[in-house]
Formats: structure tokens, C-alpha cells, sequence
């Protein structure tokens, strides 16, 4: 079977890797060039250092333009493999190869289409993530489902270690889809399009921490952004703040969302919906970051109390 891959940061490489490893027949390599943005950056692998390693041409573009569809058409694929991909595919490249172009998508078609699926899958309060081999077509993670594995999320996993985690169901979700195709018993499924929901590209602000949440969603919310992310942060007396450790406060606390309190071995932040009536559990902050890049403990960064704000 003659493969193409398409793909760009550690997704990508993980996936190449594994195509090799389990001694598919790649003909061609696509990446992206190296790139300085922020989001592409941060899981950043050298896919093309991995293609020249195993003799593997390459082609890096930063669009599947016409020269990229005409390279690709030459080598005839017999399926064409996309991971971490950045850009759109049209039908005269996907509908290319004799069996298919597959995608794979680090969460559980239909739900978490989009951008930073595992991050938004920990943030939602998902009990299970995983990773989705499906045909490519016209729309954005919506085609025909082929392999799909899952795992739970524990109650103290962080975002960067359900993204490693997830890495390691490409070898097995891929040889599984790869055979199946060309054995003949590749069993599509669609999507059920009503269970589809879409999570937009993360920035800066995404991080940006919302003290009208609940305090289980706040400490879900500080998990997800480990490093290498960009951290959860507040203001607090002027200075940007990154929340590096938090949990749910024993007792409940009442008065205006942000307000901070030193109780029980750390800062505790009031917040949630309708704070006033004192039903909310609180956030406590056990580790933080100040402005000038010290980490220091919630308790004795918050000695004078204060309010935690969205603006300097």
C-alpha cells in the first residue's frame, strides 16, 4: 500500500513515526515549514528531519496548492494519511488516492470538532477523550468514522498529560484502519451531525481566568493549561498573575466573584454564579506565578487579601 502523509508538530511526527515503525510504505512526506506562531510552536517536532532520517521524500508547503496536489498525484497514492494538518484539503487532493484520505482527530467524533480538542474535553468536564481515524471530506472533522479509541480522564489529570497520553492510540487506531483497508472490511460510519459540537482555535485570552465559573470548573480550568501551554491567569493589585495549582475549597464562601481570602492553607477565591447567597465552593490557590516570573505559594502571595480581576 502506497502512503502519503501529510502533517506538521508532535501529532504529526507521532504519527509518521508510527507509519514507519509498523513498516507501512510511505512514498511522500508533506509538512509545514517551521513556524514561530504561538499555537504551532508549542508541541513543535521535527517531521521533516524524521522523512530524511528513513529515506522518505519530502515536500514541505504551507498549502495544498496545485504544485503540492501535482507532486502528490505523481506517487499515486494508494491512501493518503493526515495529522495536525493546518490547512483546508480540496476534493482534487483527498479524492486522490484509490481508497480514501484519512484524518486523524485527537477526540471523539462528532463532539469536539475543531481546535484543542483534549484541552477543551478536560475544561468541559468530559469523563473520556480519545482519537478518531475518519475519511476526509468537504467539512471540517465530519466524515465517515472508520477507528476510534478512548480513554478516561482521571480527576487530577492535566491537559499535557492526556495530550501524551492520546499520542500513544495512533500506532494501534492507524494499523488498524490501514489494514482494514486494504484487506476490503473497512467498515465506515457516519457521524450523527446532531452530536457535533466545535470548539474554535485557542489565544491568549482563552486563558484568561472567569471568576463567575464555578470553582470545579476553575480548577478543571487550571489542569488543562499546564506547560507547555500558555497558563490560567488573573490580575491581582495590577500585576498579571499565571495560576499554576489550585483545588476546590472545603467550605463555601459568599461575596463578589474574585475576592480573595487566606483560609485553609492558601488563597481562596470566591466564585461562581450568584456568589452573594454563600453556596459556592471556592477556588484555593496553592502555587502561582507573580510578574516577575517567581513561583511562590497562594498563602503567602495573598497576605493582604484583596480581588482578583480580569484587567490590570
Amino acid at each position: 500500500m502506497r502512503i502519503v502523509f501529510f502533517g506538521f508538530q508532535t501529532w504529526g511526527y507521532k504519527t509518521l513515526q508510527a507509519l514507519i515503525n509498523l513498516e507501512h510504505h510511505v512514498v511522500l512526506a508533506v509538512t509545514h515549514p517551521v513556524s514561530s506562531e504561538s499555537y504551532k510552536a508549542i508541541w513543535s517536532a521535527p517531521v521533516d528531519e524524521l522523512a530524511r532520517s528513513h529515506g522518505i521524500p519530502l515536500h514541505v508547503a504551507t498549502q495544498a496548492d496545485p504544485e503540492t496536489i501535482d507532486l502528490v498525484a505523481g506517487y499515486e497514492p494508494d491512501v493518503i494519511v493526515v495529522n495536525s494538518w493546518y490547512h483546508r484539503m480540496p476534493p482534487e487532493l483527498y479524492d486522490l488516492p484509490r481508497y480514501c484520505t484519512l484524518n486523524l482527530h485527537d477526540s471523539l467524533l462528532p463532539k469536539f470538532t475543531g481546535f484543542s480538542p483534549v484541552l477543551w474535553a478536560l475544561i468541559s468536564g468530559e469523563s473520556e477523550f480519545g482519537l478518531t481515524v475518519h475519511r476526509m471530506d468537504d467539512g471540517l472533522d465530519t466524515g465517515d468514522i472508520l477507528v476510534q479509541r478512548s480513554l478516561p480522564i482521571g480527576p487530577a489529570d492535566t491537559g499535557t498529560e492526556l495530550v501524551l497520553r492520546g499520542m500513544e492510540l495512533i500506532p494501534g487506531a492507524l494499523d488498524e484502519a490501514l489494514r482494514a483497508l486494504e484487506s476490503g472490511h473497512a467498515a465506515f460510519r457516519p457521524q450523527n451531525k446532531a452530536e457535533r459540537t466545535y470548539f474554535h482555535k485557542r489565544s491568549a485570552r482563552d486563558s484568561l481566568i472567569d471568576w463567575s465559573w464555578p470553582a470545579e470548573d476553575l480548577e478543571r480550568f487550571v489542569r488543562a493549561l499546564s506547560d507547555p501551554y500558555p497558563r490560567a491567569f488573573s490580575f491581582y493589585r495590577g500585576e498579571r498573575i499565571e495560576v499554576l495549582e489550585a483545588h476546590v475549597s472545603d467550605a463555601r464562601y459568599g461575596g463578589t466573584p474574585g475576592r480573595v481570602m487566606v483560609q485553609e492553607e492558601g488563597g481562596v477565591v470566591v466564585c461562581g454564579s450568584a456568589p452573594r447567597r454563600g453556596h459556592n465552593r471556592g477556588l484555593v490557590i496553592t502555587r502561582l506565578r507573580c510578574a516577575e516570573g517567581v513561583e511562590c505559594s497562594g498563602e503567602k502571595y495573598f497576605r493582604r487579601g484583596g480581588y482578583l480581576d480580569s484587567h490590570p
